[in-house]
């Protein structure tokens, strides 16, 4: 095994903006992408590798072929092939709709699957540029559908203007929206149960009005209110600094101008790797050496005890993340 970079999957939305394909340096592609899935283990959305002998083996053939070796001990025992997170760059052109995710027990019970947490670190914004996370005030089930019903349910939403590197962490049975300007790095429990909520009156391409799911969504919010949604930490360069921890994932940020090296050796994990600015390689301790630039996602194998971070003239940004 080896550093391993995938085929991103590009998708198309009614939302989406043009900034994904020239920020992944891909010389061409659609118009309106909305997602880039850059780790994605989610049946009929599995990444592919692109590089060296394993090129073609998506990645839960990967993970059948190396289990714990790749993903951790603890990781196989638990999850099996199921690849446990799932890496997204997102741009957005126009709101997205809000919505809100089920938790573990409420996502098995309705569907077999498993819940959603996920967490952005917003990467880039367009002048007011703006997310949704959480109630500005207390409300019950029942005002919520009928705020839902008058069409005033962002009315009691709080709203953030953003800039990059501003940090949410958001546990499942959180309502959210990403706002119209912002492009972010998603990281998130492996599962594509979405409830969506309210619309804004939005059609398709075809000029149907999208499913909401108002009385599933009921149920699965937390309706507790905090006095700030938003993940505060202080920014240091040259060295890791952890963002989230939660049962789901751990993630770090980088920020470096110098050669650093990453010591993973007390993990029994993967880690994700998602750089959102700059140039350099990264060289692990089995003597191989990657060229990475921002937009891209490298999986780095539980075996793997120790990357070396080398920047180029303009710095390396990247995101970390893994399991434990």
């Amino acid at each position: 095994m080896y550093p391993f970079k995938f085929r991103p999957l590009l998708k198309q939305t009614l939302w989406g903006g043009e900034r994904i394909v020239p920020f992944k340096g891909i010389a061409s592609g659609p118009g309106r992408v909305g997602e880039s899935w850059e780790l994605s283990g989610v049946a009929g959305s599995e990444s592919v590798v692109t590089e060296g002998p394993l090129a073609g083996v998506s990645l839960p053939e990967l993970v059948g072929r190396y289990r714990g070796a790749l993903v951790g001990e603890a990781n196989y025992a638990r999850y099996g092939r199921e690849f446990p997170l799932l890496v997204k760059f997102i741009d957005a052109r126009q709101d997205l709709s809000i919505q809100v995710h089920p938790d573990d027990r409420l996502a098995a019970e309705r569907h077999g699957g498993r819940g959603k947490t996920e967490m952005w670190y917003v990467v880039d914004a367009e002048p007011g540029a703006r997310l949704r996370s959480g109630f500005s005030r207390s409300v019950t089930p029942a005002e919520y559908e009928a705020h839902v019903a008058g069409h005033t349910i962002t009315d009691v939403l709080r709203e953030y203007e953003i800039r990059p590197g501003d940090l949410f962490f958001l546990p499942a049975g959180r309502i959210h929206s990403i706002g119209a300007g912002a492009f972010i790095a998603e990281i998130q429990q492996t599962s594509d149960i979405t409830y969506r909520i309210y619309d804004f009156g939005r059609t398709d391409a075809d000029g149907r009005m999208r499913e909401l799911h108002t009385e599933l969504a009921k149920d699965a919010i937390d309706y507790r209110v905090l006095d700030d949604y938003r993940t505060h930490y202080e920014p240091c360069r040259d060295r890791g600094v952890e963002l989230v921890r939660c049962a789901y994932f751990t993630t770090s940020l980088y920020d470096l101008t110098a050669v650093h090296a990453c010591n993973f050796s007390s993990l029994d994990s993967f880690v994700a790797m998602v750089f959102v600015a700059g140039a350099g390689r990264i060289m692990d301790d089995c003597g191989h050496t990657v060229a990475v630039r921002r937009g891209e996602t490298v999986l780095i194998p539980a075996a793997v005890r120790r990357v070396v971070a080398e920047p180029g003239p303009e710095g390396l940004r990247f995101l970390t993340s893994y399991i434990g």
